[in-house]
């Protein structure tokens, strides 16, 4: 029966790569990529020989409707991301959401998603969480932080190297200073680190060593 997979993939270590996976990935008739440069290496690193192509945050909403068709058609079908989970902050929402609504079925492997690790190692409560991802950069960003500022549960966000001191800096700001966190960067990857601390604690921090690296963010909930 034709349906479409989403197959996670490491987020560093090709060791997390799972066996099913690799399975799946070399028994579909096409692999949706993010990037099929970035995904070619982890093919040919598992000598998986499928053909692939680009499915991105930029061609998406014009490549939906016919990949929907081509799976009706009898076609079977796998997205992956560059890394992690796909629709976690990549795409996959859109054909997710479009294969239900024409009743196509999807099936979701269990895998790599660098929030769980982030969140289970900071040390802060996890029996409640919310994933923000990434903030807005201009447009609402004052907005979300003004209604996070009320948040009870633990905050999970995801930040790039270079906007880290800003984004620790507005959280200082509308957390407060004394706010526990936990920043993880190249999780599974040869330098990985963890370092917990309050928000200002981890501001000194960083802006004397910059970070370099994916970045997950992990912030305490207001008491």
């Amino acid at each position: 029966m034709s349906k479409l997979y989403l197959v996670p993939t490491p987020i560093g270590n090709l060791e997390d790569m799972t066996f099913r996976a690799i399975k799946v990935l070399k028994e579909v008739d096409y692999i949706l990529a993010e990037d099929t440069r970035t995904s070619g290496k982890l093919l040919k690193h598992f000598d998986i020989n499928t053909p692939m192509q680009s499915h991105h945050m930029h061609n998406e909403h014009k490549t939906v409707d016919m990949i929907v068709k081509r799976i009706q058609s009898g076609e079977t079908f796998a997205l992956i991301s560059d890394a992690g989970t796909p629709a976690i902050s990549d795409p996959g929402f859109l054909l997710t959401r479009a294969c239900i609504q024409n009743g196509i079925e999807i099936e979701c492997l269990p895998g790599a998603t660098a929030f769980v690790p982030a969140l289970v190692n900071s040390g802060l409560p996890n029996d409640k969480f919310v994933f923000e991802g990434f903030l807005p950069v201009k447009k609402g960003r004052q907005t979300r932080l003004q209604f996070l500022a009320e948040e009870t549960r633990t905050m999970i966000f995801y930040e790039s190297p270079h906007k880290l001191i800003k984004t620790l800096t507005h959280f200082s700001e509308y957390f407060g200073k004394d706010r526990n966190a936990s920043i993880s960067r190249e999780l599974s990857k040869l330098f990985e680190e963890t370092k917990r601390g309050t928000l200002q604690e981890l501001l000194s921090y960083y802006t004397e060593k910059p970070a370099k690296g994916e970045i997950v963010i992990i912030v305490e909930g207001k008491k």
